[in-house]
């Protein structure tokens, strides 16, 4: 590790494994079905909703007594929510206290929570449909961080990748940029936008240069993305570049994975481990490491407490023939 301090720095994405076997978990879903049943009303999409905030509260606190002080909630909490307002919700100003004490205890543990938008968010397509729903949902996203009583910045980031290149990057990044400045003030104090791990897609370079630029918009490096996308920078260089689009007072956010060849070789090389292979290494950043491995704690438990994983897979072959 480059920092002694690293170790206060390393969280996991969205499910709590050990707490997931005790029925604590915060991505309780509704099928479309019968969601549109029950549109008129909401009530089921509040009751789960409702739960899934009480849960998050208990992997807060799980966090806590093990000393994890990063962690990213899921952006399932709320079924369906594009379809509705979240102010619409029969129990919301229960969910808004619950979603409170959320903020107040991971101010209190000293805790960074962020969050992923998915992939069908694409606030750079060609199709308004899809940009103004995209812009109602992460502006939702904000809302649940201001519920939480967070200042909005980008210590409670809101990470999303470009998700399209229909058009050429040239163009998609402009319509990209274009949207941004229809989002609420809340929501852009938040975006963050992430490299991609296709050569077709967008490296740290593409979008410093075509994003960044022009709107100020940090970047999240991906260290495992930047292995199949480098946009010709080292690891390190690509590193330091993004996270110099950070401001001043607020750490960047990295993501880290191992490939899941060292498990299963005969896989994409692009997918990702349950483990951690390698040492994480901020590259002298300060950066924030959120691990992407399918293990989630557990990883980053086994890899503080005992090292890195040992393992005879070899990357520079597996990459040659990927």
């Amino acid at each position: 590790m480059s920092n002694t301090d690293l170790k206060h720095r390393i969280g996991y994405p969205c499910i709590n494994t050990k707490l997931r076997k005790e029925g604590i978990y915060t991505n309780r879903k509704m099928i479309k079905k019968t969601f549109l049943l029950q549109k008129d009303t909401l009530e089921g999409v509040s009751i789960l909703a409702l739960k899934n905030v009480q849960d998050l509260i208990k992997i807060v606190q799980w966090n806590d007594r093990h000393n994890i002080k990063f962690f990213r909630m899921s952006s399932s909490m709320f079924p369906w929510m594009s379809e509705y307002e979240l102010t619409d919700l029969p129990n919301w100003n229960l969910i808004e206290k619950n979603l409170k004490l959320v903020g107040d205890l991971s101010i209190k543990y000293g805790q960074r929570i962020t969050n992923h938008p998915g992939p069908f968010n694409v606030l750079a397509s060609h199709n308004p449909f899809v940009v103004s729903k995209t812009i109602k949902e992460l502006d939702q996203h904000a809302q649940i961080f201001d519920a939480m009583g967070y200042t909005p910045s980008y210590w409670n980031k809101i990470n999303i990748h470009i998700n399209t290149t229909n058009g050429g990057k040239v163009l998609v990044t402009e319509r990209f940029c274009e949207a941004f400045q229809k989002l609420k003030p809340s929501t852009k104090a938040r975006l963050v936008i992430e490299n991609d791990d296709k050569p077709s897609q967008y490296s740290v370079k593409d979008i410093y240069e075509l994003v960044h630029k022009k709107i100020g918009i940090p970047i999240t490096f991906d260290v495992h993305h930047h292995k199949y996308c480098s946009g010709n920078l080292t690891h390190k260089e690509a590193a330091i570049l993004a996270a110099s689009t950070w401001p001043d007072n607020i750490p960047p956010c990295f993501h880290f994975a191992s490939t899941i060849k060292h498990e299963i070789p005969e896989k994409m090389a692009r997918a990702h481990a349950d483990w951690i292979y390698e040492e994480i290494d901020d590259y002298g950043t300060g950066a924030w490491i959120m691990c992407e491995c399918k293990a989630k704690e557990n990883a980053i438990q086994l890899y503080l407490s005992e090292g890195i994983k040992y393992s005879e897979y070899n990357e520079e072959y597996c990459l040659i023939n990927e």
